[in-house]
């Protein structure tokens, strides 16, 4: 039997996952201890550079606006003083990490000071605006996997 994860549990979960993903990379992270919209601070001794990181996470998919096709989706400050924002499904274990200022451009909704990212995982669920990024193969290139090394250096 599976246990129900609460919330807190399932950011945590996320915040591992990251650090697991990092490490793989030679990147070392620790967690912050108090909630000030940094959850972990990078470093790569390639760069000599601490990166701060907020993390969001999703336990799965649910249905878009409560009745549409599956999708993730993560809410995040639009003033969030973190320099990298990872993106975590722990369904598929996955992570997509963006740079703070790549939010406006990615986000597909802005309300009340914060910005609205999701991605469908069905590819064929049709995007609204034909020029919007909606699905999840469509981030392939901001996958940890395939930035860590563009922003932590190799």
């Amino acid at each position: 039997m599976k246990l129900a994860l609460q919330n807190a549990q399932v950011g945590r979960c996320g915040e591992l996952l990251v650090q697991y993903c990092l490490l793989l990379r030679g990147i070392e992270s620790a967690p912050m201890t108090t909630d000030s919209g940094i959850d972990l601070v990078a470093y790569a001794s390639t760069t000599a550079i601490p990166h701060t990181i907020q993390v969001k996470t999703n336990l799965k998919p649910k249905p878009g606006g409560g009745k549409g096709k599956p999708a993730l989706d993560w809410w995040i400050e639009e003033e969030t003083p973190a320099q990298l924002i990872a993106f975590v499904d722990l369904s598929e274990e996955r992570i997509w990490l963006f740079k703070r200022e790549e939010l406006a451009e990615i986000s597909q909704q802005k309300s009340s000071g914060r910005f609205h990212f999701y991605m469908y995982v069905d590819p064929s669920t049709k995007a609204n605006k034909p020029d919007r990024r909606v699905h999840v193969h469509e981030y392939e290139s901001h996958r940890l996997e395939n930035r860590a090394h563009v922003i932590f250096g190799k």
